[in-house]
Parts: structure tokens; C-alpha cells; sequence
């Protein structure tokens, strides 16, 4: 997506900041790692490839992304978190050097797909958030439904177990819904469907069964497993309901109020 593509967010553990070429060999590096592979369900890729999918990634109006970086304090750089502050005390994230390769530690993935057909337009849409015109719009068959996949990925291993994973996901769903008409609407100018608008009916994510320690993560973050047993793939699938009480939601997991900044280079 284009949306963050000068935006990263700040809270005091984590530093979201949008995927680049930069940061290219060193997540070329990470996915050499037959863990990560089996955990992501990915294959490894030539350096070539790796830098078209980032490429991808940046481009395509139904992929967001963030790599996640530890806020150095000894890296020199300014950054850093200070609480809520003005509109227009906008914080600068200073490509290459805020998140050099020594500091990244994962990703975090939102990607976009065209809810299925046969589905319930009122299951898992909380209703009672939505008012009555786009209601009406959505029952009418008008909206075109739309499923948000949530993939996060701790790298370092160092790194892992240690909460970086909590504070990464509670502040990326924070952004997704402080930010979700402007995710649609960039969604919706290339994958219309022919209908007149995309609405976002829920967030999900498909874990391995044995993978106990995310599937706990999903879950103190509101998502609820639709199956108790897995599918085909061994596959459990949790999902989360949006809604305008979600962001209070990731708030209150966090304890504080991710800082959107500027990312771009200073002279």
C-alpha cells in the first residue's frame, strides 16, 4: 500500500516503520532460517525475487506492512517516545539510520482479500457500529465485503517470548483501525468488485495448532477461534470483529497511544 509509505509508528518498545528496499537483505537473511520458513508457511526466495515482492508489497493496494525495529537509544538518533503530543509535533524516523539492520527484529502484515461469497453478510459484522444507511447499503448487497489476513513475525530469536510480539500486533491493529477508511479506500480503487465501497467485516489469522504461543498472543488481543479443531492444513482460525470500541481495546493492552511519524530523510 501507498498509505504508510511515509508513515511509521512509535510507542517505548516497538518502531514500525514502512517496508523499503533497504531492509531487503536482511529479511532475505531471516527467511534463509528453515524455522521461520515452517512458521510463515513460506519458501525461501532469491535476493532478486525478494526485493520484486517488497516491491509488491509497497505497490499493491491490498498489502500493508511494517518492519518492526527496537528503538535504539544509543544508536544517536533522536527518536524516541514521549507520550501524546500536538497535531503538529509530528516526530521524523530517519530512514536508514532509526532503523538500521542492527535494530529491525520483524514484520508485521495486513493483506486484503474479497470476503466469500457464501458467507452471512451480518456474521462477524458488528452491526452496531455501523449506522443505518451503510447498514441498509451492506444488507442491499452494495458493499463489498472485505476479510483483513494478520501475519506478524518475530526474527531475532533473542527477541522472541520476550512481549515484543504483543506490542508489535496491539499497535498495527491500533493503526489499521484508527486508519480503516483510508485502508479502503485505496483497497477499494483497485479491487471494486463492482460494488460502490468495501467495508471491512472482520480481522482474522490461520495458526498452526501446535503453535501455543501465538495463538495465545491472537488471542488476549480480542480474536476467538471459529473451529476448536483445526482445518485440512492444521490450521486454527481466530478472528476479530472491528468495531469503534476495538482501538479503546488495543489502548488498554498497550497502555499508551502509538505516535504516527514521519518517515523520511532529514538534510
Amino acid at each position: 500500500m501507498k498509505l504508510n509509505e511515509f508513515q511509521a509508528l512509535l510507542t517505548p518498545k516497538v518502531l514500525l516503520v514502512p517496508y523499503s528496499e533497504r531492509h531487503v537483505p536482511t529479511y532475505h537473511e531471516w527467511m534463509k532460517d528453515e524455522e521461520l520458513q515452517k512458521a510463515t508457511a513460506s519458501e525461501p526466495l532469491a535476493l532478486l525475487d525478494e526485493h520484486a515482492m517488497q516491491k509488491s508489497w509497497r505497490d499493491d493496494a491490498d498489502k500493508l506492512t511494517f518492519i518492526a525495529c527496537t528503538p535504539a537509544p544509543d544508536s544517536g538518533s533522536a527518536i524516541q517516545y514521549s507520550g501524546p503530543r500536538p497535531e503538529t509535533e509530528i516526530p521524523t524516523v530517519q530512514p536508514g539510520k532509526d532503523d538500521s539492520p542492527e535494530v529491525m527484529l520483524g514484520d508485521v502484515n495486513l493483506f486484503l482479500v474479497a470476503a466469500d461469497d457464501d458467507e452471512d453478510e451480518e456474521e462477524d459484522a458488528d452491526f452496531h457500529t455501523i449506522d443505518e444507511a451503510t447498514k441498509q447499503l451492506i444488507l442491499e448487497g452494495k458493499l463489498q465485503a472485505v476479510v483483513g489476513e494478520v501475519e506478524i513475525m518475530i526474527a531475532r530469536k533473542e527477541l522472541q517470548g520476550k512481549g515484543m510480539g504483543r506490542e508489535i500486533l496491539l499497535t498495527f491493529l491500533w493503526y489499521i483501525i484508527s486508519s480503516l477508511s483510508e485502508i479502503m479506500n485505496e483497497y477499494h480503487k483497485s479491487h471494486n468488485g463492482g460494488k460502490a465501497g468495501s467495508y471491512m467485516k472482520y480481522l482474522r489469522v490461520k495458526i498452526d495448532k501446535e503453535n501455543a504461543r501465538s495463538i495465545r498472543l491472537f488471542e488476549n488481543a480480542g480474536f476467538t477461534k471459529v473451529h476448536e479443531q483445526p482445518n485440512y492444513f492444521g490450521e486454527l482460525e481466530l478472528r476479530l470483529p472491528l468495531s469503534a470500541r476495538s482501538s479503546d481495546v488495543m489502548l488498554l493492552g498497550t497502555g499508551v497511544i502509538p505516535r504516527l511519524a514521519d518517515y523520511k530523510a532529514t538534510s
